[in-house]
Protein backbone atom coordinates (compact mmCIF):
# COMPACT_ATOMS: atom_id res chain seq x y z
CA UNK A 1 0.00 0.00 0.00
CA UNK A 2 1.37 3.40 -0.95
CA UNK A 3 1.10 5.79 1.96
CA UNK A 4 1.11 8.70 -0.45
CA UNK A 5 -1.84 7.40 -2.47
CA UNK A 6 -3.58 6.41 0.76
CA UNK A 7 -3.18 9.85 2.30
CA UNK A 8 -4.45 11.60 -0.83
CA UNK A 9 -7.51 9.38 -1.12
CA UNK A 10 -8.17 9.69 2.62
CA UNK A 11 -8.67 13.42 2.12
CA UNK A 12 -11.30 12.86 -0.56
CA UNK A 13 -12.99 10.07 1.38
CA UNK A 14 -13.34 12.09 4.57
CA UNK A 15 -17.02 12.47 5.40
CA UNK A 16 -18.12 10.25 2.49
CA UNK A 17 -20.22 7.17 3.42
CA UNK A 18 -18.43 5.22 0.71
CA UNK A 19 -18.79 1.83 2.43
CA UNK A 20 -22.57 2.15 2.54
CA UNK A 21 -22.78 3.48 -1.00
CA UNK A 22 -20.66 0.62 -2.32
CA UNK A 23 -22.62 -1.96 -0.31
CA UNK A 24 -25.83 -0.85 -2.00
CA UNK A 25 -24.31 -1.86 -5.35
CA UNK A 26 -22.74 -5.07 -4.04
CA UNK A 27 -26.06 -6.17 -2.59
CA UNK A 28 -28.05 -4.99 -5.63
CA UNK A 29 -30.19 -2.67 -3.50
CA UNK A 30 -31.43 -0.53 -6.35
CA UNK A 31 -34.46 1.72 -6.41
CA UNK A 32 -36.12 -0.85 -8.70
CA UNK A 33 -35.00 -3.88 -6.69
CA UNK A 34 -32.81 -6.60 -8.18
CA UNK A 35 -35.05 -7.51 -11.11
CA UNK A 36 -32.66 -8.23 -14.02
CA UNK A 37 -35.14 -6.77 -16.53
CA UNK A 38 -35.01 -3.42 -14.77
CA UNK A 39 -31.27 -3.51 -14.09
CA UNK A 40 -30.72 -4.11 -17.79
CA UNK A 41 -33.12 -1.29 -18.66
CA UNK A 42 -31.19 1.06 -16.37
CA UNK A 43 -27.89 0.26 -18.04
CA UNK A 44 -29.41 0.59 -21.52
CA UNK A 45 -30.99 3.92 -20.59
CA UNK A 46 -27.56 5.27 -19.64
CA UNK A 47 -26.01 4.66 -23.07
CA UNK A 48 -27.00 8.03 -24.50
CA UNK A 49 -25.29 9.94 -21.70
CA UNK A 50 -28.42 11.17 -19.95
CA UNK A 51 -28.24 11.99 -16.26
CA UNK A 52 -29.91 9.64 -13.80
CA UNK A 53 -32.74 11.86 -12.59
CA UNK A 54 -33.55 13.58 -15.88
CA UNK A 55 -33.19 10.65 -18.24
CA UNK A 56 -32.36 7.22 -16.86
CA UNK A 57 -34.95 7.09 -14.09
CA UNK A 58 -37.92 8.23 -16.25
CA UNK A 59 -36.96 5.74 -18.96
CA UNK A 60 -36.82 2.82 -16.54
CA UNK A 61 -40.10 3.88 -14.93
CA UNK A 62 -41.86 4.01 -18.29
CA UNK A 63 -40.40 0.65 -19.29
CA UNK A 64 -41.50 -0.90 -16.00
CA UNK A 65 -45.04 0.41 -16.35
CA UNK A 66 -45.38 -0.70 -19.99
CA UNK A 67 -43.73 -4.12 -19.84
CA UNK A 68 -43.11 -5.37 -16.30
CA UNK A 69 -46.13 -4.13 -14.35
CA UNK A 70 -48.41 -5.38 -17.13
CA UNK A 71 -46.69 -8.81 -17.22
CA UNK A 72 -46.08 -8.34 -20.92
CA UNK A 73 -42.53 -9.64 -20.43
CA UNK A 74 -41.83 -12.15 -17.69
CA UNK A 75 -38.24 -12.99 -18.61
CA UNK A 76 -35.21 -11.77 -20.50
CA UNK A 77 -36.16 -14.17 -23.28
CA UNK A 78 -39.54 -12.43 -23.54
CA UNK A 79 -37.77 -9.07 -23.67
CA UNK A 80 -35.38 -10.25 -26.38
CA UNK A 81 -38.37 -11.23 -28.53
CA UNK A 82 -39.91 -7.73 -28.52
CA UNK A 83 -39.82 -5.97 -31.89
CA UNK A 84 -37.37 -3.04 -31.76
CA UNK A 85 -40.02 -0.88 -33.42
CA UNK A 86 -42.79 -1.93 -31.04
CA UNK A 87 -44.88 1.17 -30.30
CA UNK A 88 -44.86 0.63 -26.54
CA UNK A 89 -41.11 0.09 -26.52
CA UNK A 90 -40.44 3.20 -28.58
CA UNK A 91 -42.70 5.25 -26.30
CA UNK A 92 -41.11 3.91 -23.11
CA UNK A 93 -37.43 3.66 -24.01
CA UNK A 94 -37.05 6.15 -26.82
CA UNK A 95 -33.77 6.31 -28.73
CA UNK A 96 -32.95 3.46 -31.10
CA UNK A 97 -29.58 3.03 -29.42
CA UNK A 98 -31.17 2.35 -26.04
CA UNK A 99 -33.70 -0.05 -27.54
CA UNK A 100 -31.01 -1.98 -29.40
CA UNK A 101 -28.80 -2.32 -26.32
CA UNK A 102 -31.75 -3.40 -24.18
CA UNK A 103 -33.03 -6.08 -26.56
CA UNK A 104 -29.68 -7.43 -27.72
CA UNK A 105 -28.27 -7.61 -24.20
CA UNK A 106 -31.41 -9.42 -23.08
CA UNK A 107 -30.90 -11.91 -25.91
CA UNK A 108 -27.25 -12.46 -24.94
CA UNK A 109 -28.11 -13.11 -21.30
CA UNK A 110 -31.14 -15.27 -22.10
CA UNK A 111 -28.90 -17.81 -23.86
CA UNK A 112 -26.59 -18.31 -20.89
CA UNK A 113 -26.81 -21.67 -19.08
CA UNK A 114 -28.17 -20.42 -15.78
CA UNK A 115 -30.98 -21.36 -13.42
CA UNK A 116 -32.76 -18.03 -13.88
CA UNK A 117 -32.31 -14.56 -15.34
CA UNK A 118 -30.83 -13.14 -12.15
CA UNK A 119 -28.19 -15.86 -12.07
CA UNK A 120 -27.49 -15.29 -15.75
CA UNK A 121 -26.85 -11.58 -15.21
CA UNK A 122 -24.71 -12.09 -12.12
CA UNK A 123 -22.77 -14.94 -13.72
CA UNK A 124 -22.00 -12.83 -16.77
CA UNK A 125 -21.01 -9.80 -14.69
CA UNK A 126 -18.66 -11.77 -12.44
CA UNK A 127 -16.73 -13.30 -15.33
CA UNK A 128 -16.83 -10.52 -17.93
CA UNK A 129 -13.48 -8.97 -18.89
CA UNK A 130 -13.75 -5.23 -19.34
CA UNK A 131 -10.36 -5.07 -21.07
CA UNK A 132 -11.79 -7.31 -23.78
CA UNK A 133 -15.29 -5.86 -23.64
CA UNK A 134 -15.54 -5.63 -27.42
CA UNK A 135 -15.15 -9.42 -27.67
CA UNK A 136 -17.95 -9.99 -25.16
CA UNK A 137 -21.52 -10.82 -26.30
CA UNK A 138 -22.78 -7.71 -24.53
CA UNK A 139 -19.75 -5.48 -24.99
CA UNK A 140 -19.81 -6.08 -28.74
CA UNK A 141 -23.33 -4.64 -29.07
CA UNK A 142 -23.27 -1.33 -30.95
CA UNK A 143 -23.74 1.40 -28.37
CA UNK A 144 -22.12 -0.47 -25.48
CA UNK A 145 -18.77 1.00 -24.52
CA UNK A 146 -16.63 0.40 -21.44
CA UNK A 147 -18.72 2.79 -19.33
CA UNK A 148 -22.03 1.01 -19.98
CA UNK A 149 -20.32 -2.38 -19.75
CA UNK A 150 -18.96 -1.54 -16.31
CA UNK A 151 -22.20 0.07 -15.15
CA UNK A 152 -24.14 -3.10 -15.87
CA UNK A 153 -21.54 -5.11 -13.99
CA UNK A 154 -21.86 -2.73 -11.03
CA UNK A 155 -25.65 -3.05 -11.11
CA UNK A 156 -25.17 -6.83 -10.97
CA UNK A 157 -23.11 -6.46 -7.78
CA UNK A 158 -19.54 -6.65 -9.08
CA UNK A 159 -16.76 -4.82 -7.26
CA UNK A 160 -15.52 -2.63 -10.10
CA UNK A 161 -15.20 0.96 -11.33
CA UNK A 162 -16.49 2.68 -14.45
CA UNK A 163 -15.25 5.55 -16.58
CA UNK A 164 -17.83 8.02 -15.33
CA UNK A 165 -17.08 11.76 -15.63
CA UNK A 166 -16.93 12.01 -11.83
CA UNK A 167 -14.34 9.21 -11.74
CA UNK A 168 -12.28 11.02 -14.36
CA UNK A 169 -12.37 14.18 -12.25
CA UNK A 170 -11.28 12.35 -9.12
CA UNK A 171 -8.43 10.51 -10.83
CA UNK A 172 -7.20 13.73 -12.45
CA UNK A 173 -7.33 15.49 -9.07
CA UNK A 174 -5.45 12.68 -7.34
CA UNK A 175 -2.85 12.68 -10.13
CA UNK A 176 -2.29 16.40 -9.53
CA UNK A 177 -1.75 15.69 -5.83
CA UNK A 178 0.84 12.96 -6.42
CA UNK A 179 4.43 13.67 -7.36
CA UNK A 180 4.34 10.87 -9.92
CA UNK A 181 1.92 8.10 -10.90
CA UNK A 182 0.73 6.05 -13.87
CA UNK A 183 -2.73 7.66 -13.66
CA UNK A 184 -4.21 8.37 -17.11
CA UNK A 185 -7.75 9.30 -18.12
CA UNK A 186 -7.12 9.67 -21.86
CA UNK A 187 -9.55 6.81 -22.61
CA UNK A 188 -12.25 4.86 -20.79
CA UNK A 189 -10.06 1.78 -20.35
CA UNK A 190 -7.14 3.83 -19.08
CA UNK A 191 -9.46 5.52 -16.63
CA UNK A 192 -10.67 2.14 -15.37
CA UNK A 193 -7.09 0.86 -15.11
CA UNK A 194 -6.14 3.98 -13.17
CA UNK A 195 -8.99 3.41 -10.73
CA UNK A 196 -7.86 -0.17 -10.27
CA UNK A 197 -4.29 1.02 -9.61
CA UNK A 198 -5.54 3.36 -6.90
CA UNK A 199 -7.38 0.44 -5.32
CA UNK A 200 -4.22 -1.66 -5.34
CA UNK A 201 -2.25 1.19 -3.76
CA UNK A 202 -4.77 1.96 -1.02
CA UNK A 203 -7.27 0.43 1.37
CA UNK A 204 -10.20 1.47 -0.84
CA UNK A 205 -11.81 -0.93 -3.29
CA UNK A 206 -12.42 0.06 -6.90
CA UNK A 207 -16.14 0.37 -6.24
CA UNK A 208 -15.55 2.50 -3.15
CA UNK A 209 -13.33 4.83 -5.19
CA UNK A 210 -16.12 5.03 -7.77
CA UNK A 211 -18.56 6.06 -5.03
CA UNK A 212 -16.15 8.57 -3.50
CA UNK A 213 -15.90 10.17 -6.93
CA UNK A 214 -19.68 10.25 -7.36
CA UNK A 215 -20.22 11.83 -3.94
CA UNK A 216 -17.43 14.38 -4.34
CA UNK A 217 -18.29 15.62 -7.82
CA UNK A 218 -22.09 15.48 -7.79
CA UNK A 219 -23.97 18.65 -6.92
CA UNK A 220 -25.51 18.56 -3.44
CA UNK A 221 -29.10 18.90 -4.65
CA UNK A 222 -28.74 16.15 -7.23
CA UNK A 223 -26.97 13.87 -4.78
CA UNK A 224 -29.73 14.33 -2.22
CA UNK A 225 -32.39 13.61 -4.82
CA UNK A 226 -30.64 10.42 -5.99
CA UNK A 227 -30.26 9.19 -2.42
CA UNK A 228 -33.94 9.89 -1.86
CA UNK A 229 -34.91 7.82 -4.92
CA UNK A 230 -32.93 4.88 -3.57
CA UNK A 231 -34.27 5.34 -0.05
CA UNK A 232 -30.64 5.40 1.07
CA UNK A 233 -30.01 5.46 4.84
CA UNK A 234 -26.54 6.95 4.45
CA UNK A 235 -25.45 10.01 6.38
CA UNK A 236 -26.34 12.87 4.06
CA UNK A 237 -24.30 15.36 6.05
CA UNK A 238 -20.96 13.96 4.84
Amino acid sequence: MSRTVQSVLDRYAEGVPYEQLAAAFRERRRWTGDDPRLLLAEAAASTTGQRFLAGVKPTVEQFREAFVATDRIESLADLAAVDPEDDALVAAVGAQRKRRVLLEAAAALATRPAADDRSALIGWAETADHYRYDEDPIGSIAGVGPATFQYLRQLAGVETIRADPTVVRLIDAVADDLESSPLDTASDLRTIASGEWLALESSYSALEIDRIAWWTYTEDDEREAVLEVHGSPVNRGG
